[in-house]
């Protein structure tokens, strides 16, 4: 029987894990359940499969730590999933009525946080979001293929570890593979090395569902493009499931043969872009709450208003503040936030000069600095020049007189019509607003010195 001391122990542990390691701190932490503490072994429950592969791959070392820290005796850590008999029989009043799965009955590594529930919904996303619940709800049957591409960080993964969770709770018996295409290529070579490409065509072509991430992958790889093919033909054809991402439509994907692009283009194409304020607000509030953090109102939206370029960046910023508050013992107020993320968002402006904006714009309308600095007023000049203005204004602390300074000593009049003319046309056309996270993206991603 499990006294209330080595009760209060657990949860010291729990609550020193926490800080040690705030990034993966979740607040279903506090649902996990002391099976054993003796011998040196510390035995923890958890509901699910996915919760034990997260905490083995994402926590182990951590909570190692703290309950060597906490016991001052060397401790091994062991998750496992238990079910509500072995929770009745080790805690009782624990134990509620809530049902856990046996590690049995998926061996699928899916990200307890990537669910539905946890997915915040907004314009940017929506039409991907209300695919992937149809797939889970008819795989095989609604769109087939399914098909999202997007960006880097706004939540492609997200969506298909949640179709993948999804499916396996409405039917457990599915088989269902999940994997990056790099890890397909992989098995696939290794499949030819050992001699077992049947094995790996039995494993792949015999599913109920085939989730591959990244299918970007697969370009410049003839073998590996034939293979899919014909695992693509065999699922498609016996009407079973196929979910893909990557970071750019089919017919974009550089050197995918045109017989995958039409296969591709069968069922449903959708795009994810970058989440509005607004979701991105929301977003913020579902990370925290994740966390079991209380974030205001006020806190969230200056994150959200600081922090734009994709999920990961939001969630990034709020690890910040939670370590920075956690390791100073502070609450987490609005001039801690300020604080906590002043050298991250000045990270993201201090050092990139207009050159780096010019250099990027040049290169990919195939036009001359010289160009862009004359006074011509041809399409294929002023919009790349425009272009060059707007992402000047908003990615550098220039003020406009300068911006327009470097391209032609032109006005500041003119750098806020061209902003403006911008603006409009990035709510008029998709495209344009396509075109310009491209751009920034790559400039971001300009090496400083």
């Amino acid at each position: 029987m499990i006294t209330r001391e080595v009760e209060n122990i657990f949860a010291d542990i729990l609550e020193r894990a926490s800080s040690l390691d705030p990034v993966n701190t979740r607040k279903w932490f506090d649902e996990l359940v002391l099976m054993c503490l003796d011998g040196g072994q510390l035995r923890i429950g958890c509901p699910d499969e996915a919760t034990v592969q997260f905490l083995n791959d994402n926590c182990r070392n951590n909570f190692t730590r703290a309950a060597q820290q906490i016991t001052g005796h060397l401790i091994s850590v062991d998750f496992s999933v238990i079910d509500s008999e072995q929770i009745s029989h080790n805690l009782g009043r624990q134990a509620g009525s809530k049902t856990f799965k046996s590690a049995s009955e998926t061996a699928l590594k899916l990200h307890p946080d990537y669910t539905f529930d946890n997915f915040v919904v907004g314009p940017s996303n929506r039409l991907a979001h209300a695919s992937c619940v149809a797939v889970s709800q008819s795989p095989g049957n609604t769109y087939n293929p399914l098909f999202l591409y997007g960006n880097s960080g706004l939540g492609k993964t997200h969506l298909l570890h949640a179709v993948c969770s999804e499916t396996k709770r409405s039917s457990r018996d599915a088989v269902i593979q999940f994997l990056s295409c790099e890890n397909f290529v992989n098995r696939f070579i290794s499949a030819i090395e050992k001699g077992n490409l049947a094995g790996f065509q039995n494993e792949f072509r015999t599913v109920d569902t085939l989730v591959i991430d990244d299918i970007q992958f697969l370009r410049e790889r003839e073998q590996s493009q034939e293979e899919f093919f014909h695992t693509f033909n065999a699922l498609y054809n016996n009407g079973k499931q196929i979910i893909l991402s990557g970071d750019s439509p089919p017919t974009e994907i550089p050197s995918l043969e045109e017989r995958l692009i039409s296969r591709f283009n069968w069922g449903l194409v959708t795009r994810i872009d970058p989440p509005s304020y607004e979701t991105r607000v929301a977003i913020v509030q579902k990370k925290a709450h994740l966390r079991g953090l209380t974030v205001s109102d006020e806190i969230a939206e200056y994150i959200a208003q600081k922090v734009h370029a994709n999920i990961r960046e939001l969630e990034g910023a709020l690890t910040t503040i939670y370590a920075i508050a956690t390791t100073t013992k502070s609450p987490i107020t609005l001039e801690l936030a300020q604080k906590a993320l002043k050298g991250q968002i000045e990270a993201v402006t201090k050092h990139i000069s207009i050159s780096d904006i010019i250099e990027v714009v040049t290169k990919y309308f195939d036009v001359r600095l010289a160009d862009l600095q004359s006074k011509k007023r041809s399409q294929s000049i002023a919009e790349p020049r425009q272009i060059c203005m707007y992402m000047a204004r908003d990615l550098t602390k220039h003020s406009l007189e300068e911006i327009g300074g470097h391209l032609g000593g032109r006005d500041h009049t003119t750098v806020m019509h061209a902003c403006s003319k911008i603006g409009n046309a990035i709510k008029a056309n998709p495209k344009m607003k396509v075109l310009l996270a491209q751009l920034t993206k790559q400039v971001t991603q300009i090496p400083q010195a």
